[in-house]
């Protein structure tokens, strides 16, 4: 009743003052309308209004007379404006000139027009009426509004007076309301006797129904009311009602101390017998309710068992997530067994083994027997646990649950070691300190992938844990063979990765030649996740030169190294050609154009896309370097005196892209100098710039001029890798020597066949003083064919050059590119025979052009240990060229 009263003054009142807003928003509206046309149509009939629209600027005499006249009527703004809603006339002066916010079309037709607008002002009410000139024509527009809320009215001043009115009549209305509803409170404190047994008969039968034990206990420790499930739960006595809590036969001295102390407590577990009770206590006293304590017991037995079950659920899960994360993170099988020995200690076992056959270590299909397994991973809650070593080879006997197991394919559980005879055959020395040491039962798991089983992992637990139980043999099972795909995996990885760096090796040099240009000192590293296109190469060249080549084929496997094998072997046959650098890479380039082309085709997964090389030649004789790069690094030089510096070397884009031309550079290198050729897998890393990477290398070779090309490798190598390198490396360092001057002797010959006699003449004196007498005869026959070829048919100038290295050089250069041609000469022909001759006599013989024109040279062996250069005389000079005849 009291609320229907106050909702009805409410509604009432509401309605009234709906009423009064209403009324007052049509006479608001009716009054900005009436007063805006008034504005407006006086405006525009006023006198000069016409005149002052004919002037230049209409706004500079039309603006004072809108404002005066805005002010004086009390409208918010007079706007002028011409046919087109343009306005000469504003309050806000930066309007002017701008388009009028409203409706023109009525006003132009000759009317007045009035309208309700968002304006630059607010909400307004405007009126717009004509400015006619004598002939009836609108030449402008007038418009004239005020904001609705400036209009006030008398209807506005009631609204405070109706609502005060209808406040104080709600107000006496709820305040009479309120005493007679006090009134009746305090007369009906004291239900009905209907209503009173109703109330009590459900609150018994609430009490005595529930699921859960309610007490009451008074403040002096006394059970003022128990309901039936409290008895079955506690098993107290039919009167235990009244009765002091210390009293009561049964309840735990933990349960009889919370319910005397009257603390508080929030699903605290209590035994009761075989039970579990979840108990809550509040006190009574809080609402102002007579001092005591109300608890309510819940039976959580079953409860708790479920949770314990899904918890271990939960930690089984968690273990499972945990292995999939951890374990296999590598492609390596040593490391992805010791995960899965880490992963499982102490969650799951308190120790773990890790058997896998020896030939899976090596990339093999592993054995079917469970001989020669190795162990490769232990771990354990405690260091000194007695099982074999890690690395330890094993041959596990047939009885033993490893051998079974590798043998089936099927797990086994040990339960009871002690009493496991098979197991104790193996080893019984070890096997009772395996008992001793408190270890009781086992789990052994195959650990296979496709159907092969490639070894065992064995779970063990101590005294520490109770034995395994068949729960937990599928999670062992699930937990190795999540294990066992990342093993499998790392084995075919190895095998592979072993086959291709097989393969790379074996098509790089195994050995260096022997020469006497350079002391050289290599490394190759191949990446432990996979094996490139690097290579390198020492080649000695004619004249006692030596090519140093570094290269780098893009990709990674067995296709990038046998890409790299092709191209090495490009390299050498064309350095049988003796090309420049820059010509050299010309034809690998070529070449490597047609590889991309020959393997871009849709069956070839991973096409070439091209590669770097850097060529160079040294000449001991002149100590020059003639070298060209196709998109490579550029090398190091270390100067006798331990300086390091990158020489400004021409960069060539890599081979396959063709279309521009390689460059060469020569550089004069003082003997001792070391020349290092590297590849980029030595200085690029993805955690440092490749600014860092040359600076590192500046600083591993300065400082050392003396250091041995070997040793430099070593310690560039030290300072730059890191422990397992993401790509392959190519390391070469080439100390320069130089050829002395008494080992080299050479004439000019004048195109004339009598020079030939006197050149072989002094050719034999200098054999003479080199005490190589017995090549004289060889050397006289090869020199007399190759330069009186040179007189013959070639150009002038011509020069013969003797050089005394490993073998003895005769070269004879002349200033045509005509190349000489070996053929078989008939019996009847007097000519054709003597470049034959020339390659009996000599080991080798060949042509290599220069600028210049080209040089025919030949090597003889010289006597002695094959391989080893003869010393040569002090003080040797070196006879001018004869001129006698032969």
């Amino acid at each position: 009743m009291f609320v229907l009263q106050v909702a009805l003054v409410v509604v009432l009142v509401g309605f009234a003052v709906l009423a009064l807003f209403l009324q007052s928003k049509r006479d608001t509206d009716a009054e900005a309308k009436r007063r805006s046309i008034a504005v407006a149509q006086t405006f525009a009939h006023s006198p000069g209004i016409l005149a002052a629209l004919r002037t230049p600027a209409p706004s500079k005499v039309l603006q004072p007379l809108t404002e005066a006249g805005r002010r004086s009527a009390g409208v918010d703004f007079i706007v002028v404006m011409d046919t087109h809603g343009i306005r000469y006339t504003h309050p806000l002066p930066d309007r002017i000139g701008k388009r009028f916010v409203g409706t023109i079309g009525p006003s132009l037709a000759g009317k007045v027009y009035t309208e309700s607008v968002h304006g630059p002002l607010g909400h307004e009410m405007q009126a717009t009426v004509p400015i006619e000139n004598p002939g009836g024509r609108v030449v402008a527009l007038v418009s004239a509004g005020l904001k609705v809320k400036h209009v006030t009215n008398e209807v506005d001043r009631q609204i405070p007076i109706i609502l005060t009115a209808g406040a104080v009549a709600l107000a006496a209305a709820t305040g009479v309301t309120a005493l007679v509803g006090r009134r009746l409170r305090r007369q009906t404190h004291s239900l009905a006797p209907d209503e009173m047994t109703r109330m009590y008969d459900h609150h018994d039968a609430v009490l005595h129904s529930v699921r859960e034990g309610v007490l009451i206990v008074g403040d002096d420790g006394r059970l003022l009311l128990v309901n039936d499930e409290a008895r079955r739960l506690l098993d107290l006595p039919p009167d235990a009602e009244g009765r002091h809590v210390t009293q009561l036969p049964g309840l735990e001295p933990e349960t009889v101390s919370l319910l005397t102390t009257g603390r508080e407590a929030t699903d605290e577990v209590h035994l009761a017998g075989p039970r579990l009770l979840a108990v809550n206590q509040r006190p009574t006293d809080r609402a102002g309710g007579p001092k005591g304590t109300v608890v309510t017991l819940r039976d959580s037995t079953e409860l708790q068992a479920i949770s314990g079950r899904a918890e271990t659920a939960h930690e089984r899960l968690n273990l499972l997530y945990d292995a999939g994360l951890g374990v296999g993170t590598t492609l390596d099988v040593v490391r992805t067994a010791d995960e899965l020995a880490r992963v499982a200690v102490p969650r799951f076992a308190d120790f773990v083994t890790v058997d896998l056959a020896d030939a899976v270590l090596h990339g093999e299909e592993p054995a079917t027997t469970a001989t020669g397994v190795r162990r490769i991973a232990v771990s354990g809650i405690r260091p000194d646990y007695p099982f074999y070593e890690k690395g330890r080879l094993i041959d596990f006997l047939p009885s033993t649950p490893q051998a079974r197991v590798y043998g089936t394919g099927r797990m086994e559980l040990v339960a009871d070691l002690t009493s496991a005879g098979g197991w104790h055959a193996q080893d019984p020395d070890r096997a009772q300190r395996i008992v001793d040491y408190g270890i009781h039962s086992l789990v052994s798991v195959p650990i296979q992938a496709r159907g092969v089983v490639m070894g065992v992992a064995n779970f063990w637990r101590s005294k520490e844990h109770g034995p395994f139980d068949g729960e937990e043999l599928s999670l062992a099972e699930e937990l190795v063979a999540r294990a066992a795909i990342s093993i499998d995996n790392a084995r075919r990885y190895t095998r592979e990765h072993a086959l291709a760096v097989t393969l790379q090796r074996s098509l790089l040099p195994r050995a260096l030649p022997e020469q006497n240009a350079l002391e050289v000192g290599y490394r190759y590293l191949p990446a432990q996740s996979g094996v490139s296109g690097d290579w390198f190469d020492v080649i000695p060249l004619p004249g006692g030169r030596v090519a140093l080549v570094v290269g780098d084929v893009v990709g990674h496997g067995l296709h990038a190294a046998a890409t790299m094998g092709r191209l090495r072997t490009a390299v050498h046959n064309f350095s049988t050609l003796d090309l420049p650098p820059d010509e050299l890479l010309s034809h690998l380039d070529d070449l490597v154009g047609r590889i991309d082309q020959d393997e871009a085709c849709p069956e070839v997964a991973a096409a070439i896309v091209g590669a770097t090389c850097l060529y160079a030649i040294y000449d001991p004789v002149s100590r020059r370097c003639v070298m060209a790069r196709a998109g490579h690094l550029a090398p190091a030089l270390v100067r006798p005196d331990g300086s390091v510096s990158f020489p400004d070397l021409p960069f060539g884009p890599p081979l396959g892209l063709g279309g521009m031309p390689f460059q060469t550079a020569e550089l004069d290198l003082a003997e001792g100098t070391q020349l290092v050729l590297y590849t980029d897998g030595l200085i690029e890393d993805r955690k440092r710039d490749l600014d860092v990477g040359m600076e590192l290398l500046r600083e591993a070779l300065s400082g050392h001029p003396d250091r041995p090309p070997e040793d430099s490798c070593q310690a560039v190598l030290q300072a730059l890798l890191p422990p397992r390198p993401k790509d392959d490396v190519a390391l070469l360092i080439a100390r320069t020597r130089a050829l002395p001057p008494d080992r080299i002797a050479d004439w000019d010959v004048p195109p004339d066949p009598a020079a030939v006699a006197g050149t072989r003449v002094a050719a034999c004196g200098k054999l003479d003083e080199w005490d190589l007498s017995d090549l004289a005869f060889s050397m006289e026959l090869v020199l007399s064919e190759l330069v009186t070829n040179a007189i013959r048919y070639g150009s002038a100038p011509i020069h013969v050059r003797l050089i005394r290295d490993r073998t003895l050089i005769c070269e004879v250069a002349d200033g045509s590119s005509t190349s000489p041609h070996l053929r078989y000469a008939a019996t009847t022909e007097e000519g054709g025979r003597g470049l034959f001759l020339v390659s009996q006599m000599a080991e080798r013989w060949g042509t290599r052009y220069t600028p210049q024109g080209k040089v025919i040279w030949a090597e003889l062996a010289l006597p002695g240990p094959t391989g080893q250069p003869c010393p040569a005389p002090a003080d040797a000079a070196v006879p001018p060229p004869r001129g006698a005849s032969e």
